[in-house]
């Protein structure tokens, strides 16, 4: 019988529909709701020649551009993870990135304002460049830094639901029990519990970005590493480096299918398959051969 979906599976489906429709309701209520307060800012003093459609126009042209830029953001964060270990090395990087995203944000709003200007016979005025691009980035440094915390927030979510492995630490008192250079379990936190994984129950393993999927029963467990880190630390004996993204448990795998390319498709018991690159090609057929 196939295991029993997680919470973290079921959401998966749905996931980029939920992300992209929750960036879109917040811009959309921030369009909204700043453009009726400035209007109403606007007219507090009295009578004001600004027409009713250009607060419109100023905010949804930054929410457009936030549209664009939001996702390049995730990405960067994604493929940076910011925790509490490295915040100071990973601090450049984002005050780096958030001053080319203030630029783009600003230039791009700017002519689309020029352009919505033009289409209603008036011309559009930034104000001095160096004195409003300040003010632009003091805000939208803040608002990137709120968009890096929310990412960051989302994947330790996700990475919770899903079950997030580690490295079983050396005791502070005493030998360890098992090997922490060749750990034989792995400490996986999942909704606030805690249970261990048997390294060999790992079927294969698939680099992500900082983190490499322990794929156990079914289901995939983060562990924070790189795939030749962790490599460096399971059995040579029964795992395989086949791809520069995949490790696998040869106890699970079932035949080598060679493609054209020169690569090959390796298919597991279970029906799954990974790709193995030609670089990989020639040990994974010797260790077949050793294996028959």
């Amino acid at each position: 019988m196939p295991p029993t979906p997680t919470a973290y599976e079921r959401y998966r489906p749905w996931r980029r529909w939920v992300e992209v429709g929750f960036c879109a309701a917040i811009l959309a209520s921030n369009v909204v709701g700043n453009s009726v307060t400035t209007w109403m800012d606007l007219n507090r003093g009295g009578p004001t020649t600004v027409q009713p459609w250009e607060p419109v126009v100023w905010e949804a042209s930054s929410g457009i551009l936030w549209i664009a830029l939001i996702p390049l953001i995730a990405w960067l964060t994604y493929r940076h993870p910011t925790h509490w270990g490295n915040w100071r090395q990973q601090l450049p990087m984002h005050l780096a990135a958030s001053v080319l995203v203030s630029l783009v944000h600003v230039l791009g709003m700017v002519g689309l304002r020029v352009l919505a200007y033009r289409w209603q016979g008036m011309d559009y005025e930034f104000g001095p460049w160096p004195r409003e691009l300040f003010y632009e980035y003091l805000k939208d440094a803040r608002t990137y830094a709120g968009i890096v915390v929310l990412v960051e927030l989302y994947c330790l979510l996700l990475r919770r639901l899903q079950g997030e492995a580690s490295f079983l630490a050396a005791p502070d008192d005493g030998a360890p029990v098992e090997s922490v250079q060749r750990p034989d379990r792995f400490l996986v936190r999942k909704l606030g519990r805690e249970f261990l994984v048997a390294a060999n129950d790992i079927e294969w393993l698939q680099a992500s970005g900082n983190y490499v999927n322990l794929r156990v029963r079914g289901h995939d467990y983060p562990l924070r590493s790189t795939i030749a880190g962790i490599g460096e630390k399971l059995d040579p004996a029964r795992f395989l480096r086949i791809h520069r993204s995949y490790i696998v448990n040869m106890d699970h795998l079932a035949s080598i299918e060679p493609l054209d390319t020169g690569d090959a498709r390796v298919h597991l018991k279970d029906g799954t398959a990974l790709p193995a690159s030609r670089r990989y090609r020639g040990e994974l057929r010797e260790r077949l051969g050793e294996a028959s």
